[in-house]
């Protein structure tokens, strides 16, 4: 018997690899900030680099011929060695170390027949936000293609306890360092460590125990909720094709991705703050105002909620007896604003700085948020439904997984 999630065969990068320029940034951060991505080409140029084989998302939307060129680039680093075969079924033990302290993660592939992103759900892994549909078929147009998946995934377990990752991390020093590497762009720094053979056996066994133990909700996603839901759909598509034999061990099946404990001491939840353009910033944060007397929802000035722009700033605390969290009422507001003016339009930045920056420009409104506590995140999502999306995120956008590890999903 299997976990959900478990060893695998990990495709790394050859030795002679300059890991530097290797590992980029998830792509989904900086998506309003062009000019980060120009320095990340200015580093790579024209060595090899994961940058050539993902999608920032800031080019969405732009006729560049770039998921063709993802695809290339794929072949062409197997075909050349530039990727090689590194682990057979096994794991990657990883430590981070930034600003937040050192976090520990363990990349393997979860069965995506045991994840659904359906709010409500009663699957073994399940999203933490809402998924936007639209936000899919980029994403899908590059997947269904592909040779090789190069995740940025990572998938909570609430492990108070400490039984799995941690007891593999007082061992390092007894495991085969399989890459050591300062990260571009102020990331910190990387090292990973192979777990195989007998020790990765172990781990397989006690994520099946711990799985048992879970009540049936074992692992949440963190980050990369929309990216799991494309491999989920790729996987859907691919399964209508196969046999019933064919669907047990096809590839596509399985998601790399990096689990981290919920619990880590070096894991925080930021909030996700949102970037307004082409408003007005009176005019929300008064309509704002208006829906929470609309709504009977009491409110004061404080920090739950920010409103600025290049010359002032609003402070709000709400007050509301049902439950519901500040973002969640902020973003049901936002939702009918943008569709009553269409002319307008959002984005979701991590980081209060960045906010700063964006909002000091003519017709920008920056709404920054307080953030949640993490200990509450399994059981909001146990009783039956998902936080508004993009409600946190686990760390600075700069603290977010960065690629190293491949796998690939044809056969």
């Amino acid at each position: 018997m299997n976990s959900c999630f478990r060893s695998a065969d990990i495709l790394l990068p050859n030795k002679d690899i300059d890991k530097h320029k290797w590992a980029v940034v998830a792509c989904d951060q900086y998506t309003s900030q062009e000019d980060y991505w120009h320095n990340v080409e200015n580093i790579v140029r024209d060595e090899p680099s994961t940058l050539n084989i993902i999608y920032p998302e800031v080019y969405l939307g732009k006729d560049d011929n770039r998921i063709q060129n993802i695809q290339d680039k794929m072949v062409s680093y197997m075909n050349n060695g530039i990727i090689e075969d590194s682990i057979k079924d096994g794991f990657v033990l990883v430590e981070r170390t930034s600003e937040a302290g050192t976090r520990l993660g363990l990349v393997g592939v979860i069965d995506l027949e045991a994840y659904d992103f359906t709010p409500g759900t009663n699957a073994l892994i399940r999203a933490t936000e809402g998924t936007i549909a639209s936000r899919i078929p980029p994403r899908l147009r590059i997947r269904e293609n592909a040779l090789l998946e190069c995740s940025h995934v990572m998938v909570l377990i609430d492990d108070k306890s400490q039984q799995l990752i941690e007891p593999l991390y007082d061992m390092k020093e007894s495991l085969d360092c399989i890459y050591d590497m300062d990260l571009m762009m102020n990331g910190g720094h990387l090292r990973g460590f192979r777990i195989d053979g007998d020790e990765a056996q172990q781990v397989n066994e006690l994520l099946v125990k711990m799985e048992k133990e879970s009540g049936g909700f074992f692992l949440a996603v963190g980050d990369g909720n929309h990216s799991l839901a494309t491999a989920k759909t790729h996987w859907l598509n691919v399964k209508a094709t196969l046999s019933e034999d064919g669907r047990e061990n096809h590839p596509a099946r399985y998601a790399l991705v990096e689990l981290v404990n919920l619990h880590s001491p070096a894991l925080f939840f930021e909030p996700i703050h949102r970037v307004l353009f082409n408003v007005d910033m009176n005019d929300v944060y008064h309509g704002f105002i208006e829906s929470l007397n609309k709504q009977n929802i009491p409110y004061s000035e404080g920090d739950d909620i920010v409103f600025i722009d290049n010359d002032e700033e609003k402070h709000l605390k709400l007050f509301n007896e049902d439950g519901r969290i500040p973002l969640d009422i902020l973003q049901s507001y936002l939702d009918c604003y943008l569709q009553i003016h269409n002319n307008s339009s959002i984005d979701y930045v991590h980081g209060e700085d960045a906010v700063r920056e964006l909002a000091k420009k003519d017709h920008n409104c920056g709404i920054l948020l307080g953030s949640i506590d993490k200990d509450t995140l399994f059981p909001a999502i146990a009783a039956g439904g998902v936080l508004p999306r993009k409600t946190f995120s686990m760390g600075e956008a700069y603290e977010k997984r960065y690629y190293v590890e491949c796998r690939k999903i044809q056969k």
